[in-house]
């Protein structure tokens, strides 16, 4: 006779492999299942959402109306004011004329603008990819040596880190970003803050000899090494820009409604700049200038791509490691403003767009762009609401790519490198390191080996170093996973951990045991041994 106090439990028929692993790959890779809602409409209304859905300037231009557009068109010339000097700022990171930073924000933000899902990012040059693309490219071709072989390698790595995005976006493998985590950006972006405020210093103090690494002692020796050429004049222009731009992110700080002065700060550091360094001769004292611009749009480039084997590794190699950190740059900074506002971007999308970006940027003289957080902080805060304020730094640029361009050649490099260390010294996060080490030990020294790591070795041996260490943890959480004895909370149908809830009794014979991790091969074992200790 059957048990009445028993339950009967329905087993389905397993499943094939074939149907498992297109589940498995479903949930991988399509977890939003984005066809989904298109399964019973017309031909025509699939066509033209599955249109959207690769292409979202078609589901956000057709709302758009002028209400809008004054909002976007405020945002956009005031986020071009701040990539006119961060254009030629960042050029001179990677080692590249000046006039190429300006390219690099004419282009690219047209194609974002396309294909991009987020309505707050600002594209453009960042620093940190910059000056690894100098660190990787220079070690093969040397800038000063041999320029124009070294400016088609950066476009051959500008476009390889297309090809790379590209497919990462296409074939849905932004689950690769996901592995660059919190600590990981936290700490690289700390330290190559702190390497490239000291390669400034080569700005500020007039110098015209330096080292090609990146390292700080390297840096720092160079500075002293050079003791004969530090140019008192030079130190003295650059501290007053400095502390200037540092009292208007005071400001900014203090009455957030300000924000638009310290976005047009370095604009008014360039120009003032300029008119400083024309009326009162600058050359002459030491204090050196960038030199021509010419005026003119993007010529084409796609006939410099240096694709002979001898090359190819450095420019892969560059490519796929700047690519990477672009992406999780562009692509944390993207979802940090759109939770602010309870939106979503997808991040597949964003990788397609920013491997558009770099692979149209490469064909036409411009260098790696993604979504940087100063510039993308200003579109915010200026109200912008699509990325039509995209396009309109894009024909600002134009009109100064132009018009003015010219006017920037008597702008002081001490005024650029014044610029580059105010902006990074905002991304050394000191309070969230502090957080990470009262929280998580463990997070705490993968922040500190990429922090360390690219301060004193270099910046992809210390992205190396922390993505390796992240991924130990890891598997550590999967092949030793926490494991708790749970015993019932008396008067109720809970069970607890007994060491955390000591009024909890445990079942007589019956082992019942909390794992933080799936039982596999690697902690079946751990498993086992854990049961008999308990």
């Amino acid at each position: 006779m059957a048990n009445p106090s028993r339950q009967a439990v329905n087993f389905a028929a397993p499943r094939g492999f074939a149907t498992a692993f297109k589940a498995d790959c479903k949930e991988t890779f399509f977890p939003d299942d984005p066809f989904h809602e298109m399964k019973h409409e017309k031909p025509l209304n699939k066509l033209k959402k599955t249109i959207q859905y690769f292409i979202p300037l078609f589901e956000w231009l057709p709302n758009y109306n002028l209400r809008l557009f004054r909002y976007d068109l405020l945002a956009g010339i005031t986020i071009t004011s701040l990539a006119i000097p961060q254009g030629i700022s960042y050029a001179k990171l990677a080692s590249i004329p000046p006039i190429y930073g300006l390219y690099s924000s004419f282009i690219p933000p047209f194609v974002y603008s396309i294909f991009g899902s987020s309505k707050h990012l600002a594209v453009g040059t960042v620093a940190a990819c910059s000056l690894l693309l100098s660190e990787t490219v220079g070690a093969k071709a040397s800038p000063q040596d041999d320029p124009t072989l070294y400016l088609h390698l950066i476009f051959t790595a500008t476009f390889f880190t297309g090809i790379f995005q590209t497919a990462l976006g296409f074939l849905r493998l932004g689950i690769l970003v996901d592995f660059l985590s919190h600590s990981t950006i936290t700490g690289f972006m700390g330290g190559t803050a702190i390497i490239i405020c000291l390669q400034q210093l080569k700005g500020m103090f007039g110098l015209i000899h330096f080292t090609t690494h990146t390292d700080v002692v390297s840096v720092l020796g160079a500075v002293f090494r050079h003791r004969n050429e530090w140019r008192w004049e030079s130190a003295v222009v650059g501290i007053i820009f400095l502390a200037f731009l540092q009292f208007t992110r005071y400001l900014r700080q203090k009455r957030p409604k300000l924000f638009w002065v310290s976005a047009i700060a370095p604009m008014v550091v360039v120009v003032v700049g300029c008119l400083f360094a024309f009326f009162a001769h600058a050359e002459k004292h030491g204090i050196q200038i960038v030199g021509e611009l010419k005026k003119g749009l993007n010529p084409p480039s796609i006939q410099y791509l240096n694709f002979d084997p001898q090359y190819l590794p450095v420019t892969v190699r560059a490519g796929l490691i700047t690519g990477l950190i672009a992406m999780a740059e562009g692509i944390a900074i993207g979802r940090s403003f759109a939770i602010m506002k309870s939106e979503q971007t997808d991040g597949n999308k964003e990788m397609i767009a920013f491997g558009f970006m770099n692979i149209i940027g490469s064909f036409t003289s411009c260098y790696l762009t993604t979504g940087p957080f100063s510039k993308t902080a200003v579109n915010f805060n200026a109200g912008c609401r699509t990325a039509m304020s995209n396009v309109v730094m894009g024909f600002c640029m134009m009109l100064t790519l132009l018009f003015l361009a010219p006017l920037f050649r008597y702008t002081p490099l001490v005024a650029l490198s014044a610029i580059i260390m105010s902006a990074m010294l905002g991304l050394i996060n000191y309070d969230e390191m502090i957080h990470l080490f009262k929280v998580d030990k463990f997070d705490f020294v993968i922040c500190m080996a990429a922090f360390l790591g690219v301060s004193f070795i270099s910046m992809d041996v210390g992205l190396m170093l922390s993505v390796g260490l992240a991924l130990l943890r890891a598997l550590l959480y999967v092949a030793r996973p926490a494991a708790c004895k749970l015993g019932k909370i008396p008067n109720s149908s809970l069970y607890r951990d007994t060491e955390q809830y000591p009024g909890s009794t445990p079942i007589q014979g019956v082992l019942v045991l909390q794992l933080g991790s799936p039982i596999y091969f690697a902690n079946s074992t751990y498993i086992r041994e854990r049961s008999f200790i308990h």
